[in-house]
């Protein structure tokens, strides 16, 4: 359906000037395409849970059906609304589903969406304060209030009530980004403790994670530089359930320094991707501490809990740390992209990664008494980020967002509850948070290698479907199924509804396996 007519390409694509010029913010066109726009949002919303939640759709699919090349004449509006409704939203996995259970949700909400509709609509580049005064400003309340939500110590504010603080934040796109800054700055800080001439010790600069971790954090530290031969993966296992274990953290760094590394930083995560495993935060500060490495908390997905009272315990020792980074677009109702970094000590992050070119230097930053948020992150150039964030938690509340993670949590119970009382079923790590990991248990006659395929086919099944989307990891060399409950649309009964179409699909491979 790609190509547009002649008659249709002859109607007027917008509203020109007295002089026919082109203007892009005619202010009639502005209000007629917002609103056309945000009619698609709410029925897109209000009809998502009926629409396959994995599209059935082939590579190069969208270029067949709306050309490869760009159209040269301009269209009418409701011409490109209606190719996206025909051709983009049916190739879409909709994060958006209350049937979508994979990986960790990707939550959103009505103050989200319009104040990243705002924003982008300021378009306002915040490189500097003087160059976004409001938007640094905003960015800066914002991590305040959702620092003291977590109940972070005022190390970690960018102001105070004795006024600007020693640490700070800034809002990122990624915890890949939040991970990449502080390993920098725990680089140079390292080579400068090992008297490196420049950074010709960068061979000697080890880190630590467990084998948990999220990938992500493999691939910033060859981003920043570190020799891949010293980068450690600790092993877990389910004494730990999972999570790191201080005493080999401790063996494992101090064999490094007694072989002349540099143990440089170690990366503690409070709810990894795989099983929701949390790092003991406290007792990893504690060895770090001993080599003077860098502790970076990853709370990307189960930060966001930490705002309840009844799981705040989970980064007690944060203290401790130089810096936490938590995602509000996984579970806090703030859309992509909002990465939360904070750091004990500002300057030493922005010692890293400041520059200041003429045509950037003004009073304001001269004056020490602002935070230059360019100084805190890879490029220069950065959107209105903190406003959707403030306009989440200004507009719902402390208790209202506590009562969402909270439904979620008891959703994932009940879910949980419902696998425990199948005898078919294990639930393989206990359960953190609002995921469940479970799986076909190995029985009878059927072997772990064999229950393995089993689940495999589970989950094909379950996503070729439709009606709900499931994904998996390997915990203990066993194939397992994450059940992610989080989908800001869902309800017990879709909880209850994908556990039914389990059940029953699991009937189905039971009995071809048998036969």
């Amino acid at each position: 359906m790609g190509s547009i007519d002649a008659n249709t390409a002859a109607l007027p694509a917008f509203n020109a000037g007295v002089d026919g010029s082109f203007q892009p913010l005619n202010p009639d066109d502005v209000r007629a395409y917002l609103h056309k726009a945000v009619d698609f949002i709410t029925d897109y919303y209000a009809n998502v849970e009926s629409m396959p939640v994995l599209p059935d759709v082939k590579p190069g699919y969208l270029q067949e059906e709306l050309t490869a090349s760009p159209p040269v004449h301009s269209a009418p509006f409701d011409v490109t609304m209606k190719e996206l409704r025909a051709s983009v939203v049916p190739g879409m996995t909709h994060w958006a589903s209350p049937n979508f259970f994979a990986f960790f949700p990707s939550t959103n909400s009505a103050a989200a969406i319009a104040g990243e509709l705002i924003a982008s609509a300021l378009n306002t580049v915040g490189f500097t304060w003087q160059a976004a005064p409001a938007a640094t400003e905003m960015e800066v309340l914002a991590l305040d209030w959702l620092a003291q939500l977590l109940r972070l110590p005022s190390t970690f504010m960018n102001r105070t009530s004795a006024g600007r603080g020693t640490g700070g934040g800034v809002i990122l796109g990624t915890t890949s980004e939040a991970m990449l800054v502080t390993l920098v700055a725990a680089r140079d800080a390292a080579l400068r403790r090992s008297g490196s001439v420049g950074v010709s010790g960068i061979t000697r600069l080890a880190v630590y994670a467990a084998d948990q971790t999220h990938s992500t954090f493999f691939k910033a530290c060859r981003l920043a530089g570190f020799d891949p031969a010293n980068i450690r993966s600790i092993p877990t296992g389910p004494d730990t359930d999972y999570g790191l274990d201080p005493t080999k953290l401790l063996e494992t760094m101090q064999a490094d320094a007694d072989a002349g590394l540099v143990p440089t930083y170690v990366c503690a995560t409070v709810g990894t991707t795989s099983s929701n495993a949390v790092d003991p935060v406290g007792a990893v500060a504690d060895v770090a501490a001993m080599f003077s490495a860098w502790v970076h908390v990853d709370a990307a997905y189960a930060g966001s809990a930490c705002i309840c009272p009844e799981f705040r315990h989970h980064i007690d020792g944060v203290e401790r740390v130089d810096s936490i980074s938590m995602s509000p677009h996984k579970w806090l109702l703030t859309c992509l992209d909002c990465t939360c970094l904070w750091v004990r000590n500002a300057h030493r992050l922005s010692d890293s990664l400041e520059t200041n070119p003429e045509y950037l230097k003004n009073d304001a930053t001269d004056s020490g008494e602002v935070t230059d948020l360019k100084d805190m992150q890879v490029g220069v150039g950065r959107r209105f980020r903190g406003l959707k964030l403030w306009m989440v938690m200004r507009t719902y509340g402390t208790a209202k967002l506590q009562e969402h993670i909270r439904s979620d949590v008891a959703m994932a119970k009940a879910f949980e509850g419902l696998v425990r009382a199948d005898d078919r079923f294990e639930v393989v790590v206990p359960r953190n948070f609002a995921l469940v990991c479970f799986r076909i248990r190995a029985s009878g006659a059927m072997t772990e290698q064999v229950a393995d395929e089993v689940n495999r086919l589970l989950m094909e099944r379950l996503n070729k479907s439709g009606k709900a989307y499931l994904a998996h990891t390997v915990v203990g060399n066993r194939f397992v199924l994450r059940f992610a409950v989080g989908s800001s649309l869902q309800e017990e009964r879709h909880v209850r509804s994908a556990w039914e179409l389990i059940m029953k699909t699991t009937d189905e491979i039971i009995i071809v396996c048998v036969e």
